[in-house]
């Protein structure tokens, strides 16, 4: 299994064997989709809170005698069923996160990566390095390769011309070698990793 490596100029420079273990890897939606509401559930805050009887403001004083009034019986002015009374079963502080396997996620991210390369979304460049970190210099720089749209850059962290370039377009993202996920991959039709980027990525999917 070979993919092209070209330059910004969309000429090929050299063909690069991938390995079928990470990039013929099965199709499993089900799987991907755990994983990427596995994502999105993390990314959650989860700080919602409401005060119950014990956290609002208020005397702890029985407001009449039990027997007598013709009310109905009750206790102090925290209790929920007064106005400014506390919140009964309300939502809490608490963690979305999923507890999902290393394995899972790693599976998840092999079959995203072979089902972009069935479909010819995934562009291996010899060098993402830019000479200016204007953003339409590197719009300019996709679209001769064809990509227009949505897409998600792989590079080292350290390039700054293209984390520069690419943070003023809400289309194009662009992630470290070792921070790609699944949901970045299925969110953006087009993948665009330099050549070193995918050793690196590779190295990793293929323990």
């Amino acid at each position: 299994m070979k993919i092209a490596v070209k330059n910004f100029d969309d000429k090929v420079l050299r063909e690069i064997e991938l390995p079928e273990s990470v990039f013929a890897y099965p199709f499993n939606e089900h799987l991907i989709h755990e994983v990427v509401v596995g994502i999105l559930a993390a990314r959650r805050a989860g700080t919602h809170k409401t005060k119950d009887r014990s956290e609002v403001s208020g005397s702890g004083k029985k407001l009449f005698r039990q027997k007598g009034t013709g009310r109905a019986r009750t206790g102090d002015i925290r209790n929920p069923k007064w106005r400014h009374g506390g919140t009964v079963h309300g939502p809490q502080p608490r963690s979305y996160a999923n507890a999902l396997s290393a394995r899972e996620k790693r599976n998840a991210l092999k079959s995203a990566l072979s089902q972009k390369l069935a479909e010819s979304r995934i562009v291996v460049l010899d060098s993402l390095a830019l000479s200016s970190h204007k953003t339409k210099d590197l719009i300019s720089r996709l679209g001769r390769l064809g990509i227009e749209g949505k897409a998600l850059l792989v590079d080292v962290h350290d390039n700054r011309e293209l984390a520069l370039a690419a943070r003023n377009n809400r289309a194009l993202k662009t992630v470290d070698a070792l921070a790609v996920n699944v949901y970045d991959v299925v969110d953006r039709p087009y993948l665009v990793l330099s050549e070193s980027a995918l050793g690196r990525l590779v190295e990793v999917l293929a323990k």
